[in-house]
């Protein structure tokens, strides 16, 4: 057994070469590729790093996105070859990566168990046979990457024609990670995009062997079990197999935020847990039927895992949602923003970071995409937010739009958070001739819009020292808030060993257990929202938070019984999470919908 966590994607810059650090002590790790341009200079900073040759693919050349992601991931695969070759020649002496390898994995994991054993044995020839068994088993962590499904912007020529489908942007990322030498698995999040799971089919790399391996893996990254078994269906029938799904916190996670109606985690996992055998027999049969289509034999049934990820912030959590919903990994984000060997965020972030607390981390409206968008007060792009206000200059200029949505005012499509866009939507505000209070209201709305193409990237360039001349540097970091309760940087052994058991990094601090958190932010999300309609609450407004208050009542009666059955803990503990849940409760009664 090797590591049973991952690290997911974090923002566009943050972990886009995060596979480069922790790759060979076998942990997975993904990397966005929505950007091109980011691919692009990190190609050319790692190349010119690592003595290997870099040709740059300019943007004007054919299918140019495409070529850049697919150069960059052979780079980065070649890289931790390298890498690996290097380790597994080492001598296995303290301080060795060799050592550190398997000194990383969980204590109960046969792979560290056998290397202690070894380490324990007189230097003798059963010994090197030993190591050389070890080397044998040593395998880098996966690579994987990541499409939000939904950005999927149309791409034109300079006289203004459409490319065609097969070019727009999420296509071209995943054809950029098909032609590419990895493998791994792409990680499709944001919910379902028919055009980009059907371009799935095209690709022969996400079929089985003939020893049933595939060498290209889907994952999704699903809020709840019934979008899960849709999309995976959908999939299935085409012949494609999902070989995990990631579910992930609605509201207590990291980057943007996708609140389910109401349905807590606890409840979803337990959803999973009872159902998952029954929808594996499903989609088996669904994909073996597609198989036969393609006149291909299904040799041995694929295997299909299931982790969780948002808001695990202890190996206590960590370790029972593993047994109690019978998980295959773990993911763990925002803390390792705090961990420089694995990311990428320049030091004032870093430092900014380390002293915030949970009021620094927020629910936000400032994505262009319309989603909520985890946001921190200290990142300098609010700061230049404000001070752009401040001097009547409103949005950012739009340089790579690859958030290009909005055709309000236009006919070819403008980003939100555009000064383009928001000078126009002004002018319309003022045209308007609203009472002052709604004025400010929509003129806030209008522009809390913030650059994530710029923003998400300028850390890895801060820390690189790659920015270029006039290039703006402004930071936006979207971090879950599970992060307001890590207070320094650590490093990747401490934070590893922290999700393992072995160190305790935040003992003595007062944090709540990972349920009642969700809980309390589900809570507040109703509250806000609420309050944001109650001067025009219609009745289906009205049935829909009924809906969701309703739903939050349940997964607080599930929270319930689940605590009062918890094995093997203090019942001090149990009182603690009991007297906690009371207080959720009465809060959310306390919430009155009428119209």
């Amino acid at each position: 057994m090797g590591h049973t966590f991952h690290i997911p994607v974090l923002g566009l810059g943050f972990s886009i070469d995060t596979p480069l650090k922790v790759a060979r002590y076998g942990i997975e790790s993904t990397m966005s590729i929505v950007d091109d341009d980011l691919v692009e200079r990190m190609r050319e900073y790692h190349a010119l790093e690592n003595n290997e040759p870099f040709m740059p693919i300019y943007k004007s050349a054919f299918d140019s996105r495409t070529k850049r992601i697919t150069a960059y991931l052979n780079l980065i695969s070649k890289l931790v070859d390298q890498q690996m070759d290097n380790l597994k020649k080492q001598a296995f002496e303290k301080g060795n990566d060799i050592c550190r390898y398997f000194e990383l994995l969980p204590e109960r994991s046969q792979l560290r168990q056998g290397f202690d054993l070894m380490m324990e044995y007189p230097a003798c020839e059963s010994k090197t046979i030993f190591q050389n068994i070890l080397r044998r088993l040593i395998k880098p962590g996966a690579m994987d990457v990541n499409i939000m499904a939904k950005v999927d912007k149309m791409n034109f020529n300079t006289d203004g024609a459409y490319l065609g489908d097969e070019n727009t942007d999420a296509l071209c990322a995943l054809r950029g990670f098909v032609e590419s030498n990895l493998r791994s698995s792409v990680v499709l999040s944001a919910g379902m995009n028919p055009r980009l799971y059907s371009y799935l089919e095209k690709f022969d790399a996400f079929l089985p062997d003939e020893h049933g391996v595939f060498k290209k893996k889907i994952i999704l990254k699903v809020s709840d079990f019934r979008s899960a078994f849709i999309q995976a269906k959908f999939l299935a029938k085409k012949g494609l197999w999902v070989s995990e799904f990631r579910v992930e916190s609605g509201l207590n996670c990291g980057g943007h935020a996708f609140a389910t109606e109401g349905y807590l985690l606890g409840p979803i996992l337990e959803e999973f847990k009872v159902k998952r055998l029954d929808m594996l027999t499903e989609l088996i049969l669904l994909y073996r039927s597609a198989m036969v289509n393609k006149g291909l034999e299904l040799v041995t049934e694929p295997m299909q895992r299931l982790s969780v990820q948002g808001g695990i912030g202890t190996s206590d959590e960590n370790t029972f949602l593993m047994e109690h919903y019978h998980l295959d990994a773990t993911g763990w984000g925002s803390p390792f923003l705090l961990v420089p060997e694995a990311t990428n965020v320049d030091d004032e972030t870093l430092i900014k970071l380390t002293g915030a607390s949970e009021p620094d981390y927020y629910l936000s409206n400032s994505s262009p995409l319309g989603i909520l968008f985890n946001n921190f007060k200290g990142s300098s792009i609010e700061k230049q937010r404000l001070e752009r206000l401040a001097t009547g200059r409103p949005g950012s200029p739009c340089t790579k739009k690859y958030l290009c949505t909005n055709t309000e005012f236009t006919e070819l499509p403008i980003c939100t958070a555009s000064s383009k866009y928001q000078g126009l939507k002004i002018a319309e505000l003022q045209a308007a001739h609203l009472i002052k209070e709604e004025y400010d209201q929509r003129y806030q709305t209008i522009t809390e819009k913030i650059c994530l193409c710029e923003g998400l990237c300028s850390s890895a360039y801060l820390k690189y020292r790659i920015t270029k001349p006039k290039e703006n540097s402004a930071v936006a970091i979207c971090p879950g808030p599970n992060l307001a309760y890590f207070n320094r940087t650590y490093s990747l052994d401490e934070m590893v060993s922290h999700i393992y058991g072995s160190l305790d990094l935040l003992d003595k601090i007062k944090r709540p257990h990972i349920f009642i958190k969700e809980l309390n932010l589900y809570i507040e999300y109703l509250q806000s929202d609420l309050q944001s309609h109650l001067k025009q609450l219609t009745e289906k407004k009205t049935m829909q938070l009924e809906r969701f208050k309703l739903q939050l009542q349940s997964g607080i009666i599930y929270y319930k019984s689940l605590f009062n059955d918890l094995p093997g803990q203090a019942s001090g503990f149990i009182d603690l999470l009991i007297a906690d849940l009371s207080v959720s409760e009465e809060k959310l009664n306390g919430l009155k919908i009428t119209p």
